[in-house]
């Protein structure tokens, strides 16, 4: 199912887990969902009139089977830019694996044997990099790699899975799904006092906000 939230931002409700696609400067899907999206990302664009091919930029919040499983299955469609942060980048392209030490980095490493690595330009993200109207910020702790980007022109924050959402209200990621629940702190805070006010908050699980999502960014920093 595909949800409008602005004149420029579409939600993908997906098996239990959410991808965007962004009308900024070139249009702009953000995460892929599950290997078994792909019929349901391309009949969602074909609704909204666009077609997988129209598709310039791909922004990935992190490396999850649930968010980058798609993009193998896109192609060759699909033939734009991956953005990713270096950590999970590598885990994506198979120059790194998930650690077994870590329970989150244990099931990532399980769950990789689900994912085929995408025959396309990876890009790796640092800190403050513009990419259109969004400014991408390394919030680490669900994974050493995730990234979040806001955009002051499209009112839009692209959150990923730094946090959930609960009857109308956000959550830390969790100590199940994160690599490290401190650093998941630390990364709301440092959202909350770097990034530009936003409306809508776009989660990777969950409603997204459509009113204040940088305020309940800040609320979760000053809990």
């Amino acid at each position: 199912m595909v949800s409008r939230l602005t004149e420029a931002v579409w939600q993908f409700d997906l098996r239990g887990v959410n991808a965007y696609l962004v009308d900024d400067d070139v249009l702009t899907l953000v995460d892929a969902g599950t290997p078994f999206d792909k019929n349901a990302i391309q009949s969602g664009l074909l609704e909204i009139g666009y077609a997988v091919g129209d598709i310039d930029r791909v922004l990935l919040t992190h490396y999850d089977l649930d968010h980058v499983g798609s993009l193998a299955g896109l192609e060759p469609e699909l033939d734009a830019p991956v953005y990713i942060g270096a950590h999970d980048g590598a885990v994506l392209t198979g120059d790194r694996s998930p650690p077994l030490s870590n329970h989150k980095g244990a099931l990532q490493r399980a769950l990789g044997l689900l994912v085929t690595e995408p025959d396309l330009e990876i890009r790796t993200l640092e800190d403050g990099d513009e990419l259109g109207s969004f400014t991408a910020y390394h919030t680490p702790g669900h994974t050493p790699g995730h990234f979040a980007f806001v955009s002051r022109e499209q009112r839009t924050g692209l959150l990923g899975d730094l946090v959930t959402e609960s009857g109308g209200a956000l959550e830390p990621s969790g100590w199940l799904m994160s690599y490290d629940t401190g650093a998941v702190r630390d990364s709301i805070q440092s959202l909350s006092a770097h990034a530009a006010a936003f409306d809508i908050a776009c989660i990777g699980h969950g409603t997204p906000l459509t009113a204040n999502g940088s305020g309940a960014v800040r609320s979760l920093a000053s809990g």
